[in-house]
């Protein structure tokens, strides 16, 4: 599978719940991926929501993502985005996303409007 987005836990929540945008998000689904540490995100809100572990990884999956791991590598480019994402307000899972769409060389893909920056390394797309 050619990879030609990544997407952000927030992307895929709306997804999920069906909020505003979800309907850009779902096309992407077969070429999409999502960092280890989005999809960690997904399921800790999920099961937050009230869904068993059982049943929040079943929502992930049957999402049929690529997930992808967290290596050193991506840890040092998210560190590296720090401080250009710190005013943002942008949190580690969201510069994870950044860090993987960075190393596959796609845009990243979310529901936050806070990403919206020029100065990031990455292209963004934003859901809403």
């Amino acid at each position: 599978m050619a990879i030609e987005c990544v997407l952000d836990s927030s992307a895929v929540l709306a997804l999920v719940f069906a909020e505003d945008g979800h309907a850009l998000v779902e096309p992407l689904l077969p070429v999409a991926a999502l960092s280890a540490v989005n999809a960690a995100e997904v399921l800790a809100k999920l099961q937050r929501l009230g869904a068993s572990p059982a049943d929040a990884a079943k929502a992930v999956d049957n999402l049929q993502l690529a997930v992808l791991p967290f290596a050193l590598d991506d840890a040092r480019a998210a560190a590296r985005l720090e401080p250009l994402t710190r005013s943002r307000g942008l949190s580690l899972g969201d510069r994870a996303c950044l860090a993987l769409a960075q190393r596959c060389g796609v845009p990243a893909v979310t529901a936050d409007p806070n990403w919206r920056t020029p100065r990031l390394p990455v292209r963004v797309r934003c859901i809403r």
